[in-house]
């Protein structure tokens, strides 16, 4: 694996060359809206985004079942629910906005 410097990605981290085989028609348009060089930027961005969604899923997956009924008998209906998120709403003070514009 070959490593390269380069001021194109924000990390400051060192980079890596790597080789990645992938369908072609998927290359094709790719290739098609992307400018060679930018591809290297845009597969970064398209792998960090895929991570992301990765990374929420798996701690979703870890909190699964933190919630129980049993532990919030007070939010067991939707009535229980809106009159829970009204009295959160009461307690917002808001900011007096003239001048704040």
């Amino acid at each position: 694996m070959a490593t390269n410097t380069s001021s194109d990605y924000e990390y400051g981290d060192k980079v890596h060359k790597i080789t990645v085989t992938i369908p072609a028609t998927l290359l094709a348009r790719m290739t098609e809206y992307i400018p060679a060089r930018r591809r290297s930027q845009f597969i970064v961005r398209a792998i960090e985004e895929q991570l992301a969604i990765e990374e929420q899923l798996a701690v979703l997956e870890e909190s699964a079942g933190a919630w129980s009924d049993e532990n919030h008998p007070d939010m067991l209906t939707e009535a229980d629910i809106d009159q829970w998120i009204r009295n959160l709403r009461g307690t917002w003070v808001l900011e007096d906005r003239v001048g704040h514009e």
